[in-house]
Formats: structure tokens, C-alpha cells, sequence
């Protein structure tokens, strides 16, 4: 009896499972977005990125498309016979990728400018792009700002190239869908989709404060760094950039630059070769429990002001140690954090309303931004064209002009000594690695100090003979060789 009680009770809980089943599978299924239509405008102009060093390359932390040592397949027998037999990207060996950095990048005009990662090109000797029809292109780096993790790139490819459309990351929401094209360890146009997790997030002191990153949980990886964000309109809201990882893989965190805020520093780069931000002339930190407690508030939100710079726009307008920010430019600060991006993208010299809280009372500032001073490392850049002025020899394929004092000051060195690479006009310095911001102080092992120096030393340059500069990049000096090929 028990048993024949528990076959009828089994048969009805299957049943009763079976009827569950049969009605959810009937419910009409939600609707989800349809990504084909983006990926097939957007693919073409999207790019594969190949920096190349002559020696072994520093290794950051930031990003995720730098060269590390592991990136990619294993070297190992098993891992090369994926690569050969199953069509797996052939990754660099071991040795190889201690002097490559992979990432991606999309084309923004169609005249070849294209914008990726610095740190995908951070001091590289050589550039090349892959578009999708299989072309590779050398790469000329315009120009760079470390402290937004922006690289522009220039090509010649003969044509106007296919470009990308770009939408308003200030318009973003917590719940969109977003996609991602890119090239994840080698894996040319991989697409990946999520939805933004946050907006406004700012990773710290230490890592871009001037940035507030999208967060999403769209899959990316090494290689991905400098490739495209999308919206579901088929505009490009960000750059992915940065995961936050234990293992160096994806983790469900991601996170990309603005748009805006990369637009902002390409046009800089376009028209002035730098990129500069505002100065509030403050040191803040959060405002904690025991501040709330001590000044009687009724929350913590806000940056409170521990330092004034002397002689700044915020010193001059009165703002003191212990004042709260509440307020930027009518932009409310929900924490500290907020206020560094605020400040550097506002254009110096520009006078801007600052609510602070003193005293348990609320009041308006006026303070005139200064400008912050510049990234070290940046590669200067100076327009589509070359100066007013500049000059160089057409044999090595390098235009040069005078150092400006700012530069000069950033660089450390004396006046009188070297000129800068304002254009690589030919291929002899484009397949050398050289770029626009590099400093040449010596010419066969003759000092240059200036562009008439630098004819001077140059103008005997003839077909099949080679020319020993002395490079100055950033902090680290080499010498390289450029040879003028037979019959140019």
C-alpha cells in the first residue's frame, strides 16, 4: 500500500512538473537586442594594434591589452598544435612578447586618424594597425595623455577608411546594453555584450583621478584595451580600458573612458600637441564619520578641503582648510572622488562657481582655474600638419622645430640643446619606430640645438647612407640608426 501511495505521488509530481514545464514553455519570450546590424557597419572600423620594441618593454599594470610575459597561448607543444591545426591565433613566443604590446582601436575619421590606449603604444618603437580586409598599415603616433590613457594614431591608406559614429557618454545609464568589439589575445573581432553597471566611477588617486570610468560587465581581455564601446544606437560611448582582476583575466568588472572625455583630449592633441586640464589649487579627501559627528552634518557627502596651494585660483578666491565642496560648476559631489574629473576638464582660465559649506552655512565661491601641469610622458603632437617654421630632411622622412620652453623645462634639458620631431613625413623614420615628441640631440655624433643645426647636419643625407641620431624619448636616450634605401 505505502509503495503503490508513493508511485501515485511520483507520477503526479511528475505530472505537476511536466504541466509546469509545458506552461513556460508556451510564455512568450522576452525580447533582447539583436547586435548583427551594429557589428556589421561597425566591424570595418575597428582595428587590430601591434606595437613592436627594439628591446624588452616595461611592463604597467594598467590595462588590459599590454604585452605581459604569458600573454596569449602557452608555449608549449599541446598549445601550438591548437594554434597550427585549429585555426588558434599564433601568439608571439615567450621572447616576442617581451617586445610586443597587442590591442585594439577604432578609426575616427576618414582621412586614418585613429584613437587606442597609450598604454597599448606607451613607448613603442614601431606602430602597426590591421584593418579587417587584412591590410597593415604603419602608424604614426600623433600624439598621447597618460593621465586619460589616450593615444591618437595617424595612417596613410591611400583613401578615405571607414569610420565610426560616437554618442554622448554623458547621456549612459545603469541598465544599458553596450557591446564591445575587439581583439582579445589575438583573436581578431570578437564581440562581447553586458549592460553598464555604473557611471562616474572613479578608481583613486593612483590610477587616472581625472577619469570617471563605465563600469560594465561586457567580457574583455588582453588585447581588448583601446577597442570600442557601443551603444545600441551604434555609437561608440567608451574605450575599454581596465578590468579589475586577481588573475589578469576577465572577472565580470570592466571598465572604459568616455568618449567625451577621449574626444576632448584628441582635439587638444589636433590643435595644440597637448593636453592640458584645470587646476583648483586644493588637496580634499572624503568626508567620514568622524567629520560628520565633529561639524554636525547630516551626511557625507561632499570633499573636504585638507590643503590650499598658495597663490591659486582657489587660495585667491578664499577658500581654507575645513570648507566642504558641495557644489562644482552646479554639479553636485556625492563623494571626493567626483570632484578631480570635474576640474580637469574645465578649460583654464575659466571662472566657476564652487559651494562649500563653512561654519555649518552654505556659500558660493567664484574661483578662476588654473592649469594643472603637464603629463611628463605625454608624446606631443602638433596638428594634421606640420608647424609654422618646421624643417627636416626629406631623405630620413622627419620634420623638425624648436623645443619650446615648456617642453625644455619637462625634459630637463639645457637651452640650446636639441629639436623636436614635429611630423614623420616618410617611411624611413615611420619603420625606424620614430614619432611625433621625440627629441634629437645629436646627428652623427654632431650636437643639434636648433633647426638650422639640424639642416646643417642633415642636408648631405644621399640614397644608401646612414644617419646615427641620438633620441631623446620621455627619460630614456638611445641611438638609432636611419638608412635611406638605394634609388629614393
Amino acid at each position: 500500500m505505502n509503495h503503490s501511495i508513493l508511485r501515485i505521488l511520483a507520477c503526479c509530481a511528475l505530472l505537476g512538473i511536466a504541466g509546469v514545464d509545458t506552461v513556460q514553455a508556451q510564455a512568450p519570450a522576452a525580447s533582447l537586442p539583436d547586435f548583427t546590424g551594429i557589428v556589421q557597419k561597425n566591424a570595418p572600423a575597428v582595428v587590430h594594434v601591434e606595437a613592436r620594441y627594439n628591446g624588452e618593454r616595461q611592463v604597467g599594470s594598467r590595462g588590459v591589452g599590454q604585452a605581459m610575459p604569458g600573454q596569449g597561448m602557452p608555449d608549449d607543444p599541446q598549445a601550438e598544435i591548437l594554434r597550427r591545426f585549429f585555426g588558434m591565433p599564433m601568439m608571439p613566443s615567450p621572447q616576442d612578447q617581451k617586445r610586443t604590446s597587442l590591442g585594439s582601436g577604432f578609426i575616427i575619421s576618414g582621412d586614418g586618424y585613429i584613437l587606442t590606449n597609450n598604454h597599448v603604444v606607451d613607448h613603442a618603437d614601431k606602430v602597426t594597425v590591421r584593418l579587417q580586409d587584412r591590410r597593415t598599415l604603419t602608424a604614426r603616433v600623433v600624439g598621447t595623455d597618460p593621465t586619460y590613457d589616450i593615444a591618437l594614431l595617424k595612417v596613410d591608406a591611400g583613401g578615405s577608411l571607414p569610420v565610426v559614429s560616437l554618442g554622448d557618454s554623458r547621456s549612459l545609464k545603469p541598465g544599458q546594453w553596450v557591446l564591445a568589439i575587439g581583439s582579445p589575445f589575438g583573436f581578431d573581432y570578437t564581440v562581447t555584450q553586458g549592460i553598464v553597471s555604473a557611471v562616474g566611477r572613479n578608481l583613486g588617486q593612483r590610477d587616472q583621478p581625472y577619469t570617471s570610468f563605465i563600469q560594465t560587465d561586457v567580457p574583455i581581455n588582453r588585447g581588448n584595451s583601446g577597442g570600442p564601446l557601443f551603444d545600441l544606437q551604434g555609437r561608440v560611448v567608451g574605450i575599454n580600458s581596465q578590468i579589475y582582476s586577481n588573475t589578469g583575466t576577465y572577472s565580470g568588472v570592466a571598465f572604459s573612458i568616455p568618449i567625451d572625455v577621449a574626444m576632448n583630449a584628441v582635439q587638444q592633441i589636433k590643435s595644440k600637441g597637448y593636453v592640458s586640464r584645470g587646476m583648483l589649487g586644493v588637496m580634499v579627501q572624503p568626508v567620514d564619520d568622524d567629520m560628520v559627528k565633529a561639524f554636525g552634518l547630516d551626511n557625507g557627502v561632499g570633499a573636504a578641503v585638507v590643503d590650499v596651494t598658495a597663490d591659486s585660483g582657489a587660495a585667491k578666491a578664499g577658500l581654507q582648510p575645513g570648507d566642504i565642496i558641495l557644489a562644482y560648476d552646479g554639479r553636485t559631489l556625492q563623494q571626493a572622488s567626483d570632484l578631480p574629473p570635474l576640474v580637469g576638464m574645465t578649460k583654464p582660465g575659466t571662472r566657476v562657481p564652487v559651494e562649500i559649506l563653512r561654519n555649518g552655512k552654505r556659500q558660493t565661491l567664484e574661483v578662476t582655474i588654473g592649469e594643472a601641469a603637464r603629463d611628463r610622458d605625454a608624446v606631443g603632437g602638433r596638428g594634421a600638419a606640420p608647424s609654422p617654421g618646421s624643417s627636416g630632411s626629406a631623405a630620413l622622412g622627419l620634420a623638425v622645430e624648436p623645443i619650446d620652453s615648456d617642453t625644455r623645462k619637462q625634459l630637463g634639458l639645457k637651452p640650446g640643446q636639441g629639436v623636436v620631431v614635429s611630423d614623420i613625413t616618410g617611411s624611413v623614420a615611420a619603420q625606424a619606430g620614430r614619432r611625433a615628441g621625440d627629441v634629437i640631440t645629436m646627428v652623427n655624433q654632431q650636437k643639434v640645438g636648433s633647426v638650422a643645426e639640424f639642416q646643417a647636419a642633415t642636408k648631405d643625407v644621399k640614397a644608401g647612407s646612414t644617419v646615427l641620431l641620438l633620441v631623446r624619448r620621455g627619460d630614456q636616450s638611445s641611438f638609432i640608426g636611419l638608412t635611406v634605401p638605394d634609388g629614393k
